[in-house]
């Protein structure tokens, strides 16, 4: 799907004060430096316009939150909403291809990983693209503290049925899996993105995985 371009979107993300510009230079230092504390940080790969991730900040103010998008279009969007939540000190913004990410962030540095939703890619040329391939987990093992967890949600069933997969050939384990996550043991206290609200209203089963070391 094309994302339409919203003018004046990169002025906007470069001088905006939720959003972390040359973020390279914090890696080791976030919770220090950005967040003035020792929380655990806590990061979602491609938030979209960021439904998911200020829900969690506003209910976890002792856990640090990144949301990370590469779109400017899309990034402009949260940004929008972040300035309406005047209270909140726990949430940040990067722009940022994901590919990059062990740029940014340090050994250890991460507590946990969100996965909302991401790009299909359905060619299998562009496997290694999908953020649950293996060549991303290897990735998430170089941030992640030992016990740290990567979550990932989704309503494409093929994309899922492959990442189930990637997760033990990457040499992670899966701590749980649901087909229906809306009718499981899992769905207390899950909170929803602005796609899982409209395919679950459509009757679209969501499929959500738990991956760790």
């Amino acid at each position: 799907m094309r994302l339409r371009n919203v003018k004046g979107s990169r002025e906007t993300i470069a001088s905006n004060e939720f959003v972390i510009q040359n973020g390279e230079n914090y890696k080791g230092n976030w919770a220090k430096e950005i967040f003035g504390n020792n929380h655990p940080i806590h990061i979602e790969v491609g938030m979209g316009k960021g439904k998911f991730i200020m829900e969690l900040a506003k209910n976890n103010p002792d856990i640090n939150y990144i949301g990370i998008e590469k779109y400017s279009s899309v990034l402009v969007r949260a940004i929008e909403k972040r300035q309406e939540e005047t209270e909140m000190e726990n949430l940040f913004f990067l722009r940022m291809d994901a590919e990059n990410i062990c740029n940014f962030f340090e050994k250890d540095e991460i507590a946990r990983i969100y996965l909302n939703f991401s790009d299909p890619w359905p060619k299998d040329r562009h496997a290694k693209r999908r953020l649950t391939s293996k060549e991303f987990f290897k990735r998430y093992d170089q941030i992640l503290v030992s016990d740290g967890r990567v979550m990932f949600k989704t309503d494409n069933r093929p994309l899922f049925d492959f990442s189930v997969e990637q997760v033990p050939e990457a040499g992670w384990k899966l701590e749980s899996v649901t087909y229906d996550l809306h009718n499981s043991e899992y769905a207390k206290g899950n909170i929803m993105t602005e796609y899982e609200t409209k395919f679950s209203s459509m009757g679209v089963p969501i499929n959500r995985l738990v991956a760790y070391r």
